[in-house]
């Protein structure tokens, strides 16, 4: 009998604190920020990606950026654990990789930062305001900074699949863009289906050329969102291609930061795949963690945990989200009875 092939252990990192809340068009408080991240590194995470570090007058949701990194820090109920455990905060420009060093420098800045190259020139341009050329130029400047302070470095490849803007993209370019950011010293590679446009064909497709180049599964992050529904299908896809690491959030919230905010209008990241603000998000944690789990696959997650810390996520953002399991739980595991 044939029988699908992966890996029988990942490793799982959470967003929701970041991309989750960066969409949301309201502020949440810090105290639930940390409360989050305090439950997700309870429930097993070793990896979450907590703030951005660039100028909040675009993405006032992270005005709080420095008091949130102290006060994980600082936390009581993470004491034991806070050490084992990588914060990532985004930091697209060579600014905000210098206010992490600076952060660092008083021991509550970030051990991982993110920058992020699309292979669209016309996203590159919009997202973060430099051509390629500019770009990796900077990117080098940055990373070898970041390595000096004793802080990682993500580098970003997006629109891998196809981009909002110029339309379909080559697979091909993405692989070159994931060698560029290791040549110039990133420490590993998120791969970004950042708005939904990777099959899961593709996706299978894509990883396969990847490990291919680049063998050391350690390197690589798969990144999917959910716009078009196929968020659980794609971790499939490249659990087969053979990826070990993948991010998520609660409720599969977040997608492009939001541009509007608290009753005003912000510059966010402008209106070129913001037409419906409920349609884009992420793989959902919660379905994720439980999905994985009845494979048999090894997460070291707590994955009642999990489910609480999403249903309270709910109450934190006001809304009903993403999550399945949260409503339908986990599969029994003998007779309830009638």
């Amino acid at each position: 009998m044939k029988s699908l092939k992966y890996p029988k252990k990942v490793e799982l990192a959470d967003i929701t604190v970041r991309d989750g809340f960066q969409h949301e068009e309201k502020w949440i408080p810090t105290p639930a920020k940390l409360w989050l991240a305090e439950e997700l590194i309870l429930a097993g995470y070793r990896r979450i990606e907590v703030t951005n570090l660039g100028n909040p007058k675009g993405m006032p949701q992270f005005a709080d950026a420095e008091e949130l990194l102290r006060q994980i820090r600082a936390s009581k109920r993470l004491a034991k654990v806070v050490g084992d455990v990588e914060l990532t905060a985004i930091t697209i420009r060579e600014r905000a990789v210098e206010r992490a060093i600076e952060l660092k420098k008083q021991g509550v800045g970030p051990d991982r930062i993110l920058m992020m190259a699309s292979t669209s020139a016309t996203h590159m341009k919009k997202n973060s305001g430099l051509d390629h050329t500019e770009y990796w130029a900077e990117a080098e400047r940055a990373i070898a900074k970041a390595h000096d302070a004793g802080i990682k470095v993500n580098g970003t490849v997006s629109t891998i699949w196809g981009c909002p803007m110029e339309g379909p993209t080559k697979l091909e370019d993405a692989v070159t863009f994931t060698k560029r950011w290791l040549e110039i010293g990133a420490d590993d590679i998120e791969h970004a289906d950042h708005d939904g446009s990777a099959p899961p064909n593709k996706v299978y497709d894509y990883y396969s050329m990847i490990l291919d180049a680049i063998p050391d599964v350690s390197k690589h992050v798969a990144h999917f969102h959910v716009t078009r529904g196929w968020g659980l299908a794609n971790v499939l896809a490249a659990l087969q291609a053979g990826i070990v690491r993948y991010e998520s959030t609660l409720g599969g919230i977040g997608g492009q930061p939001a541009n509007f905010f608290d009753g005003f209008p912000v510059s966010g990241t402008g209106r070129y795949y913001y037409q419906d603000p409920n349609n884009v998000g992420l793989v959902c944690t919660e379905d994720l963690v439980v999905m994985l789990d009845e494979m048999g696959i090894e997460t070291g997650i707590d994955v009642d945990r999990i489910l609480n810390a999403g249903r309270m996520n709910e109450r934190i953002v006001g809304r009903r989200l993403r999550s399945e399991t949260i409503k339908s739980g986990r599969i029994p595991k003998k007779a309830t009875g009638f």
